[in-house]
């Protein structure tokens, strides 16, 4: 009897653990485009201690961007959004590995790349929140 008075009176789910607005390829998006932004100002720059400098920076937000994708990708996404969106794995893997060649090159090209894709993972993002 008592089991009954206090079991559950609705089951209730959600699409991520904690309420929406916590998650948002925005965070990724912004480290992205300052791997970009440091990977442009490196070659504009020939000091030696300026380039060393930037190189840490690059990586590290490279880094930050790479955490922030992965994020998305194990606490929001969910199984109805692979359903729905079958290409979303190899895009989150592919954009990981664009990260990491971003960390590892100074060539301006590599950072577009991987904000290419992170905009492509915002768009479904978004989608996923009009649903």
């Amino acid at each position: 009897m008592l089991s009954r008075l206090f079991a559950p009176k609705a089951k209730v789910s959600a699409h991520c653990d904690l309420p929406c607005g916590v998650y948002d390829p925005a965070q990724a998006r912004i480290e992205a485009a300052s791997v970009k932004a440091v990977q442009e100002k490196y070659q504009a720059n020939d000091d030696a201690d300026f380039r060393a400098r930037a190189i840490t920076i690059k990586e590290q937000r490279a880094e930050l961007a790479k955490h922030h994708v992965s994020v998305l990708w194990s606490d929001y996404f969910k199984p109805p959004h692979f359903e729905k969106y079958p290409q979303l794995h190899t895009l989150v893997n592919d954009t990981l590995k664009a990260l990491s060649a971003a960390k590892a090159s100074n060539d301006p090209a590599t950072g577009q790349k991987a904000l290419d894709l992170i905009d492509e993972i915002d768009r479904i993002f978004k989608e996923t929140k009009a649903a």
